[in-house]
């Protein structure tokens, strides 16, 4: 709902992408970002700070996940030189319980979800409830 989002996608991403991190620092997320990924996000007009790949040095993403600094992931992977990292930080984000979104589909949604909780109320409700037109709260 809140916090850090870390954002690296492949080449044929970075372009669907940038509307989903608008939002995204619209609802107030702070933007880190792989080092190709944060260039076209600035060249488009939106703040990412630069975190280094796993295997660029450190500290570098995973560091960040398991440290807490990090609060949903978005990661698209491609191809076999982004193996290593992908697995990586899908593996710490796992471990340390945050979001890791692999797909920019399932990322808008997330996004819309964001939204969606922030603008009303959540209720619950059994299905024998609604079976029997039993109102939420009631």
């Amino acid at each position: 709902m809140e916090g850090s989002v870390f954002i690296s996608v492949n080449n044929t991403d970075k372009p669907t992408v940038v509307p989903i991190a608008r939002d995204l620092a619209g609802l107030g997320f702070s933007i880190t970002a792989s080092r190709g990924t944060a260039a076209y996000l600035r060249a488009h007009g939106i703040e990412a700070e630069v975190i280094y790949k796993v295997n660029e040095g450190r500290p570098n993403i995973a560091d960040q996940i398991v440290n807490g600094k990090i609060d949903l992931v978005i990661n698209t992977p491609l191809g076999r030189e982004s193996f290593f990292d992908d697995r990586a930080v899908r593996r710490a984000a796992t471990m340390a319980q945050v979001p890791c979104i692999t797909t920019l589909t399932g990322a808008s949604a997330a996004v819309a979800a964001i939204k969606a909780l922030r603008s009303q109320t959540l209720t619950v409700r059994s299905l024998q409830d609604y079976y029997a037109g039993v109102e939420a709260g009631a």
